[in-house]
């Protein structure tokens, strides 16, 4: 059966993913650490590919070229917008990803690849700009999941960005321009990998901190990184049961 790949940034955003695994095994593939292991009855490769959409993107087509998963899960954590109704510690999944930052900056202000006549993607004459949609069916049981087990999890549009937002000015542009509910540096490359070899992704973050002045003695890491571990978790327990349906 072909594994599940989970993909973070930092190593603390897989440590319980890491100790949950059964007959693990640390191996190491094109400068990439990971971790293969069972989880009931799948195998599972787990990675922190580093911050930043160049790790994720190279991390994540290393071992899709590897191990050829059925679904890569994007996780880590992510700032929430002013606005969105999250808060630290909730959890948010993806229906889209945008490329929240790559354009053309003008005298007239910022403008996006499709103005630049520049696609992320050509996927079979199908040009993606600075969108990534995401897998609905995984999104969709997640919301499922989370609605069994009475979890708060909110659906919607992420922004990933090369450079954080610091500011409440930035983060209310950004979400002007997308309409967008949380904000990491990873998601939407992880995605645009998958859109491009063919294969569901799905990705789950916990609510580090709200997108403000930067102050980081206002974040809560651990919480994000803990709660997004433990859902991802489940999500991976109902995969391994024998009929791949929640309990009723």
């Amino acid at each position: 059966m072909k594994p599940v790949l989970i993909i973070a940034a930092m190593p603390q955003e897989i440590l319980l993913l890491e100790s949950s695994l059964a007959h693990s095994t640390r191996m190491k593939s094109a400068g990439f650490e990971y971790l293969e292991g069972r989880l009931g009855s799948l195998k599972i490769v787990v990675c922190a590919g580093g911050a930043g959409k160049i790790n994720a993107a190279a991390a994540t087509a290393v071992l899709i070229e590897k191990h050829h998963p059925r679904l890569v899960i994007s996780t880590g954590s992510a700032g929430a917008y002013v606005g969105s109704g999250l808060s630290i510690g909730n959890l948010a999944v993806a229906s889209e990803e945008l490329l929240a930052d790559e354009g053309v900056m003008l005298k007239d202000g910022w403008k996006d690849l499709s103005y630049m006549g520049l696609p992320a993607l050509d996927n079979g004459g199908r040009q993606h700009f600075n969108s990534i949609v995401l897998s609905r069916h995984a999104s969709e049981k997640a919301m499922q999941l989370a609605d069994y087990y009475g979890v708060f999890l909110m659906r919607g549009r992420f922004a990933t960005v090369s450079t954080c937002s610091g500011t409440v000015q930035r983060g209310e542009e950004l979400v002007g321009r997308w309409n967008v509910i949380a904000e990491n540096m990873e998601g939407a490359a992880v995605a645009q990998v998958c859109l491009r070899y063919g294969i569901d992704c799905l990705e789950i973050r916990g609510i580090s901190n709200m997108v403000e002045e930067r102050d980081m003695k206002k974040w809560d890491l651990p919480r994000a990184v803990e709660a997004a571990q433990r859902f991802v978790l489940k999500y991976l327990e109902e995969m391994s049961r024998p009929v791949n349906a929640l309990r009723r």
